[in-house]
């Protein structure tokens, strides 16, 4: 009866894939069957033995006592807009042009895409790399441009490649440093040569920041905005990931270069701004007090996950077949498998289902073809990890 009057979706939304929470559906049915699961999934902090200083929580609640709880100027509170611009200086960042506070980074990334791409034209996009980027490309119906990381340079950006990538209808390069899902932190040498690039064919740099503060073994991380003050630059930060409040959904863009350049591209950023109204209000307030706040919480998180970190690569690379680069940065390792059948999707729904283990494919963030490979998030104690890894070698032994 109602089948000419079914509803069709927009073309739009046909290539729009989010591994990280798809893999949630075959865990879901894992977990019917009773058996224990071991999460290694989510970057959500939360989920696990960490938490937010408490001076962030008391500052949001403060404000919601004091029913800052309408809406905020569309590109964010007066003192949260100062308190970024201060944390952008203390990176090198010192010719900001504008500065806005969004839901989330991942809003700040697809409004600042948005402002930026037409159709048909395209953005260098890391592979392997977070998967928010491709889904939004989806949406925006951009034209793929992936260029790879390089495994054997500790998944650091292939110049070789970008280059080869880069065409008359290139408006930007993504950089995700620290690298989600390798855990990889960029040199300053390879910044620069991103830099020159950049500069070459103007390009817009996106620099997804986020882990900026989560780093191993005392190494420090260079912001690319600071290296150049000629570049059009948006760095892109937040209070997930650095202060444990994925939930609060507050993120940011910075935007450093020259003015006479960007100017139509900053009020196109703020149009879309101003259409969506406002970011959460009193989570704003956080944001002051923990980017010039105690940083002691860091301290404490990053010796936990050093040693998450050092189980994760050393029991991984026991297991012939499979091998891990260290992580430098982020709570994130990308270890490549080899498969018989070349097919890591299907070895993760067989991990799933076997050992109630979840991981996400390689797939799922790209990988260079004929590679396989699978991300594991090291947020969990080393009791959960230890288990999940020796059911991982069960598993990989007879697959």
């Amino acid at each position: 009866m109602f089948k000419n009057l079914e509803i069709v979706p927009a073309v739009r939304t046909e290539e729009i894939k989010y591994a990280v929470r798809d893999i949630v559906v075959l865990a879901q049915q894992a977990a019917k069957s009773g058996k224990e699961m071991l999460y290694l999934n989510i970057g959500d902090p939360n989920l696990f033995d960490f938490a937010p200083p408490s001076y962030i929580i008391e500052e949001t609640y403060k404000a919601m006592q004091k029913n800052k709880n309408g809406y905020s100027a569309s590109s964010g509170i007066p003192e949260a807009i100062k308190a970024i611009e201060e944390e952008a200086n203390r990176k090198g960042i010192d010719n900001v042009l504008d500065i806005f506070v969004t839901t989330g980074a991942s809003e700040a990334i697809e409004i600042c895409l948005t402002a930026l791409v037409n159709d048909g034209e395209n953005v260098l996009t890391p592979t392997p790399g977070y998967p928010l980027y491709t889904a939004i490309s989806s949406k925006l119906q951009m034209m793929e441009n992936p260029y790879y990381l390089d495994e054997s340079n500790g998944w650091q950006p292939d110049i070789e490649d970008i280059k080869s990538k880069i065409n008359d209808k290139t408006k930007a390069i993504v950089l995700i440093n620290p690298n989600n899902p390798t855990g990889s932190l960029y040199s300053k040498e390879i910044l620069l040569q991103i830099i020159d690039l950049a500069l070459e064919h103007n390009l817009v740099i996106f620099a997804d920041e986020i882990y900026d503060k989560l780093l191993f073994d005392g190494k420090k991380h260079v912001s690319i905005g600071s290296l150049n003050k000629d570049v059009s630059c948006i760095t892109f930060g937040g209070m997930s990931k650095n202060y444990f409040v994925p939930g609060f959904r507050i993120g940011w863009g910075i935007v450093s270069g020259h003015k006479e350049i960007l100017s139509n591209y900053i009020e196109a950023i703020n149009k879309i701004l101003r259409a969506r109204l406002s970011a959460n209000h009193p989570e704003q307030y956080a944001i002051k007090p923990a980017l010039g706040g105690n940083q002691a919480h860091l301290v404490e998180a990053m010796a936990k996950l050093t040693k998450r970190r050092d189980i994760t690569v050393e029991m991984l690379n026991a297991i012939p077949g499979i091998s891990c680069v260290k992580p430098e940065g982020a709570f994130y390792a990308f270890p490549k498998i080899e498969l018989k059948d070349g097919n890591d999707a299907k070895f993760v729904a067989h991990l799933i289902k076997e050992t109630g283990v979840v991981v996400v494919p390689g797939s799922g963030f790209g990988q260079v073809p004929g590679t396989n490979h699978f991300r594991v998030v090291f947020l969990p104690n080393e009791e959960i990890l230890t288990k999940a890894y020796k059911n991982i070698e069960a598993i990989y032994s007879k697959y």
